[in-house]
């Protein structure tokens, strides 16, 4: 059994999730409703295997999206998923998402253990190279249409920074590189089994209406 399969990862109840209002797609306005989902009473850490296949929880997710311009032109940083990507769903697929789950490691003496993963997931995957302009939360992701959405929730997190200088530290984040927004958008109209449904919505639903 891999070690992934035994890692202890932070969900929140589907029926909390439900309760304060379950949605399909992304949610970008009134954000803080959802924040009784990370909410040290309402999360708990599962075993990674179980929590995979359990849709009564919903695993957090950081899902960090780079932005810059540059000449006039908006750019997001983008990849493809390698073969050694933990979600073998996911393999091939391209993504403008960096991020992961948060075990409990990332607990330590933080108080808020999904901030702290958030952070060591883009230390262990990026190096950056430009300065950071503004940081911010910008939506929820939900799909409950596929397997691997049903069981997740992802938070969209926007990083603008102030050039396209950022290296990935991933071997299996193929072809990395920032690309124009409507160059991607373009490509996500004509063929958008290649990405990752959370990339499509974040893409048509955020980045897109900035």
């Amino acid at each position: 059994m891999s070690s992934k399969e035994d890692e202890r990862v932070l969900v929140a109840p589907t029926e909390l999730f439900r309760s304060i209002g379950t949605f399909q797609g992304v949610l970008t306005e009134s954000l803080d409703r959802y924040d009784p989902l990370f909410a040290p009473g309402a999360t708990r850490f599962m075993r990674r295997g179980d929590a995979e296949l359990d849709p009564n929880f919903k695993q957090l997710i950081p899902y960090v999206v780079f932005t810059c311009e540059q000449d006039g032109k908006r750019l997001v940083f983008a990849y493809r998923r390698g073969k050694g990507q933990g979600e073998a769903r996911l393999r091939s697929k391209w993504s403008v998402g960096i991020g992961g789950h948060v075990n409990d490691g990332d607990l330590g003496d933080a108080e808020n253990a999904f901030d702290a993963g958030t952070k060591r997931e883009i230390a262990e995957e990026v190096s950056l190279d430009a300065n950071i302009a503004s940081f911010a939360r910008v939506g929820l992701v939900n799909d409950d249409s596929t397997e691997v959405g049903s069981v997740h929730l992802g938070v969209v997190c926007r990083v603008e920074l102030d050039a396209p200088k950022l290296r990935s530290n991933e071997p299996d984040l193929l072809e990395a590189r920032f690309r124009e927004v409507g160059e991607l958008l373009a490509e996500i109209d004509e063929a958008p089994e290649r990405f990752e449904s959370w990339t499509v919505f974040a893409m048509r639903d955020v980045i897109a209406r900035e």
